[in-house]
């Protein structure tokens, strides 16, 4: 080969790996991997990014008459192998992992679904609603229909439990509901149960609290947008 054609290959080679990145965006958005990672409302912004890439990379594989610069082959080749990757091999986060180390702020209400039937509320709203009203004994009886992951903290009792975001899992929030296990129940870390039941109160640490008491308890897949705002 001659060091023309070296020189070229090796000239195009950022051009390639830019367009790489780029398709590796959008191919994220239109998949459900960023539903893993990132709040919906922001997958338009990864898709667009990843669309302007692509065009800047194209556009640079164009025949040009000036001499291209050489570069040093070996950082692009790695980056276009993490891109290959990501492709590759799917997110797996641990939820539970993520929400043993995060305070329990969670973000404001997008919209007020206080006055849902109580069967119709989320885990989220079930939470933001005990916190508005932390008398546990104006719940007790409301029917539950819930779904989340089993959160597993140092010292505590298992929790069922969703994560909200604002933008991406860096700023996740944990919203957590006490469970009362019935006793042939092993809830694993992780593990993502549909509940089905009723709000109680117990008292844990000499404090009444509300917990939920299943009568139907269902292990699920994960969802495809697990995240919520």
């Amino acid at each position: 080969m001659s060091p023309f054609h070296h020189l070229r290959r090796t000239s195009l080679l950022p051009s390639l790996v830019l367009t790489l990145w780029g398709w590796v965006l959008v191919w994220s958005s239109l998949s459900s991997r960023l539903d893993l990672l990132l709040n919906a409302a922001f997958h338009p912004v990864v898709a667009i990014a990843g669309v302007v890439l692509m065009l800047l990379g194209l556009i640079q594989l164009r025949p040009s008459d000036r001499r291209r610069r050489a570069v040093s082959p070996f950082g692009w080749l790695f980056s276009a192998l993490m891109a290959v990757l990501i492709l590759i091999v799917p997110p797996e986060p641990s939820f539970s992992d993520l929400a043993a180390s995060r305070p329990d702020s969670l973000p404001a209400a997008p919209t007020l679904s206080f006055f849902l039937p109580p069967e119709q509320r989320t885990l989220t709203e079930w939470v933001r609603l005990l916190r508005s009203q932390p008398d546990p004994e104006l719940h007790v009886g409301d029917p539950v229909k819930i779904s989340g992951f089993v959160l597993d903290r140092p010292g505590e009792p298992l929790q069922l439990a969703r994560l909200t975001v604002r933008c991406c899992l860096a700023d996740a929030t944990p919203a957590g509901l006490p469970v009362d296990w019935p006793a042939d129940v092993d809830p694993q870390a992780d593990q993502w149960l549909e509940i089905e039941g009723t709000m109680a109160v117990q008292e844990r640490n000499g404090v009444p609290v509300s917990v939920v008491k299943p009568t139907r308890l269902t292990v699920i897949p994960r969802p495809d947008r697990p995240l919520e705002p």
